[in-house]
């Protein structure tokens, strides 16, 4: 049965959220929304319309903005911004079941409008325009939706063809967006195709959609592996994924993550210092969800090297496990054995890979199995206590030390202050 979906996406969601708080206009007023306590390399969260149409880019640093150009910089509110899209989303629930609606971000969602579309007497476009006016007449904010008859048409049609309609609402069947997209360009516009894609099709002559479903497809195959199936699918507006397949999907291994961009140049002993605390804390996460892992991979991004390939390993452990009393000194090991010491830290990613139910766990028989479970119920009690009285009821020495930053991602939601 063909399906029909639907593709909504707030406009410029922080920056429109700051000015309804304001009482300002997006669509006129210029607004960014970055962080002015760091420096004029921040990156900007979020820019109204008005400051787009000036031609300024989304996602813009703080230097990059014209001296010429006068503008409120407001400091990023994430909690803010999350109340607002659960409002908005609640506002999706007058229309659409959940089972129909998969949340693609903050600011953005999917919906599968097939079985509504007779119920309310509509057509596609009207229903999302109806739903587009509510969340305008409810929040302020300004919306633009895309209408697909699969998934990736909904979004092309939001991202391409949504951008020059009046009523910011785009229309793509598989037909009409061979007709009118084979020929648009540039690559990147189109969903999932970055700029290496599009850089190593360039190489042979690809620049277009229609350009890749009339190319080779073992040239394909050779230059992208198994992805090249769905660049040839895309290619030619096909798309077999469905929002229920994505509600059913459950993936063979899972694993948890922690990263940060620090907010300076850090020295290989302060870095050390930052993987400990971000490591202590998915120690805690991995208790509260009651899970354990079996390797940590961690991945370190050194400071304006370009040349040179950021320090990546990974450490298995001798055990299924959520101890810290086991994990931190492996992941301590694992730092000193792959990171350099000459060179100033910029980011950090740490990754706990094939993570399992603890119930799954068995000791091994050369770990003191008592003292793991004295361990496992001081982080337990920790838990208890931050989850009661808030996350800094108990701090560690090495989160009072100079360069951590536990404290203050404590308070943040996304690497991104919280405040209201």
């Amino acid at each position: 049965m063909d399906r029909t979906y639907l593709c909504i996406d707030l406009k410029s969601f922080y920056a429109s959220v700051e000015c309804v708080a304001r009482g300002l206009d997006p669509m006129t007023t210029n607004l960014v929304v970055a962080d002015p306590s760091r420096t004029e390399k921040t990156i900007c969260l979020a820019i109204t319309p008005a400051m787009k149409a000036l031609g300024i880019k989304n996602r813009c640093r703080i230097f990059e903005i014209p001296k010429a150009v006068d503008y409120i910089t407001a400091p990023p509110r994430m909690q803010k911004y999350v109340d607002i899209s659960a409002d908005i989303y609640s506002i999706y629930l007058k229309y659409i079941a959940k089972e129909d609606i998969h949340v693609y971000s903050i600011d953005e969602v999917f919906m599968d409008v097939t079985d509504y579309l007779t119920l309310y007497r509509l057509s596609a476009r009207e229903l999302g325009f109806r739903i587009m006016q509510d969340i305008y007449e409810q929040t302020g904010i300004r919306s633009s939706c895309g209408v697909g008859s699969n998934l990736y048409l909904a979004k092309v049609a939001l991202d391409i063809t949504a951008k020059h309609a009046d009523d910011f609402i785009g229309e793509l069947t598989e037909e009409s967006y061979r007709e009118t997209l084979w020929a648009h360009k540039p690559l990147t516009d189109f969903w999932r195709v970055g700029a290496g894609i599009a850089k190593r099709l360039d190489t042979f002559g690809i620049r277009t959609m229609g350009d890749i479903a009339a190319a080779d497809e073992n040239l394909l195959y050779h230059l992208f592996g198994v992805d090249a199936e769905l660049l040839i699918d895309h290619a030619w507006g096909r798309e077999p994924v469905t929002i229920r397949d994505i509600k059913t999907y459950k993936p063979r291994t899972n694993c948890l993550t922690s990263g940060q961009v620090l907010g300076c140049d850090y020295p290989y002993d302060k870095g050390l210092l930052i993987v400990k605390e971000m490591m202590d804390l998915l120690c805690l996460d991995l208790v509260e969800k009651d899970l354990v892992t079996r390797s940590i991979t961690l991945h370190i991004g050194y400071t304006g090297r370009l040349n040179v390939p950021s320090a990546h390993g990974t450490v298995n452990l001798d055990t299924d496990t959520n101890a810290d009393r086991i994990i931190l000194p492996a992941v301590t090991a694992l730092y000193k054995e792959i990171v350099n010491p000459e060179w100033s830290i910029h980011r950090v990613n740490i990754t706990c890979n094939h993570v399992m139910p603890e119930a799954y766990h068995q000791y091994n028989f050369f770990v003191d199995a008592e003292e793991l479970q004295k361990n496992h119920e001081v982080q337990k009690a920790v838990i208890n206590i931050k989850n009661k009285f808030g996350k800094d009821a108990i701090l560690k020495g090495m989160n009072l030390e100079e360069g951590a930053t536990t404290r203050e991602r404590n308070h943040q939601i996304g690497g991104h202050r919280s405040g209201q």
